[in-house]
């Protein structure tokens, strides 16, 4: 299936790296295999990629751009990366989409709706993997990351939210430049992470830039609800004096409050050995089912965690083990929403960036700073006000529409036509049962009645 992928093109190939994050959607094998597609994208040229930039434009690029490099910086399945410098001196990066993309996405996505729907109808056991819930999930993922209005969008909002932290840097997006094939944004003054030398920059502390870039990450997800999904060392450049900037907006997560305090709470359940805390975390996260055995769940949470507590990040993966719980949560029927998932890999990531950096940084000592603080503020008396603002405004919505909907529930009832539905459980079965009954009672009742009959006969002529 790998294999098959890699020959079928940057779809698939996209699509097996999302199911490799997705071990409680697909078998472990399938997802383990997967991790090892990598999407090796050769760049176009750029009397390639002219055209898109002149149909965007309306004009030459010569009359946008005074200095525009012909050679990528980097390529993707969906787009590349060219740097320039407008009329005015500034330096950008410009990122282009690839010529035919969305109709080859849109073509690809088409086969893939067409295999799954087969899939679920032909083999009722892959029922359990739910093939076209796969796909509805990666065409979002691919409609998100091909509108480049909605990338300018979420570098807007990052923007906003890291405004007054002088320690982070998130480029500006040159909105009268950029639209949905075409982003204009600012060129940062630094190295991507990827590169060997980028922690040997003069003045730069490498704790220091690790400590900054996960309190970066730690505040998007706690305090902003909104979180980088893709960030590894190629979207994470080091700035002078230990800053981080960030780049690559593609693909973001968000989270509600409900989520958030549950991904704290799974945290600080995972640094306590509380299993039975951290299985009623997953039951509460996943869509409701009934019958799930949350002992034996969190029995089987404790013999996947145990043998690595009170190891630092030099010896396990924390990122690693919560994706592999999802898998085991998936044998009792809980699938994660997505953005949890989405969560679980961008802590594998930076992981894998910590470990290059500081070798035992424990991530999890790390972010139990903040996961505790946002436990503890659930208490607080501006937390307490809002809560009880959201339960008043629904207490209202629902005094308005009490005396509308109970009328209407009298007018039903009064209606002659009126019956109410009643479903009771195995009644099916026992309706059956009683059939059964008596057809065998029948059939007692007409063999003993010839038993009776024959007995008369014999009797009578003997």
């Amino acid at each position: 299936m790998r294999l098959a992928f890699e020959e079928l093109g940057p779809t698939f190939v996209k699509l097996g790296q999302l199911l490799a994050t997705r071990p409680d959607l697909i078998p472990a094998e399938y997802a383990e295999e997967f991790r090892l597609l990598h999407s090796q994208v050769r760049a176009l040229s750029y009397k390639e990629v002219e055209p898109v930039l002149v149909d965007h434009f309306g004009a030459p690029v010569n009359t946008i751009f005074s200095n525009f490099v012909p050679e990528a910086r980097a390529a993707g399945s969906i787009a590349q990366v060219h740097m320039a410098e407008l009329k005015d001196g500034r330096r950008v990066v410009v990122k282009v989409q690839r010529p035919g993309v969305e109709q080859t996405l849109t073509e690809d996505l088409g086969v893939l709706y067409f295999l799954a729907e087969l899939i679920e109808k032909y083999i009722p056991e892959a029922k359990v993997f739910r093939p076209v819930a796969v796909v509805n999930e990666f065409a979002r993922a691919v409609d998100l990351e091909t509108n480049f209005v909605i990338e300018a969008n979420n570098i807007r909002r990052f923007h906003e939210n890291f405004n007054d932290e002088p320690s982070i840097k998130i480029p500006s997006v040159y909105a009268e430049y950029s639209g949905r094939r075409v982003l204009v944004m600012e060129a940062l003054d630094g190295k991507p992470l990827s590169q060997k030398n980028a922690l040997e920059q003069e003045g730069i502390d490498p704790e220091a830039v690790l400590k900054t870039g996960l309190r970066c990450y730690l505040k998007m997800v706690f305090t902003d609800g909104l979180f980088h999904g893709d960030l590894h060392a190629g979207n994470m450049f080091v700035l002078p004096n230990n800053r981080v900037g960030l780049i690559d907006f593609g693909i973001v997560g968000r989270l509600n409050r409900t989520t958030q305090a549950a991904i704290a709470n799974m945290l600080v359940a995972l640094a306590g050995e509380d299993y039975d805390r951290l299985a009623y975390e997953y039951v509460d996260l996943a869509p409701y089912i009934e019958n799930v055995d949350v002992d034996l769940f969190a029995r089987d949470l404790r013999d996947l965690i145990a043998p690595y507590y009170g190891l630092t990040m030099k010896h396990v993966n924390v990122g690693r083990l919560l994706m592999e719980s999802t898998e085991i949560a998936a044998k009792y029927g809980l699938f994660m929403p997505s953005e949890l998932i989405l969560f679980f890999k961008s802590i594998m990531a930076i992981e894998g960036m910590g470990r290059v950096i500081v070798g035992d940084f424990n991530f999890l000592a790390y972010s139990l700073e903040f996961a505790s603080e946002l436990v503890q503020s659930r208490t607080e008396p501006k937390k307490i006000i809002r809560d009880f603002s959201t339960v008043g405004r629904d207490f209202q919505s629902l005094i308005a529409v009490f005396p509308r909907q109970t009328k209407q529930l009298i007018r039903r009832i009064s209606s002659p036509e009126f019956a109410l539905p009643i479903e009771v459980r195995e009644l099916e079965k026992f309706r059956l049962t009683v059939r059964g009954a008596a057809r065998t009672v029948f059939w007692g009742l007409v063999i003993g009645s010839l038993i009776l009959a024959a007995a008369i006969v014999f009797a009578r002529f003997h």
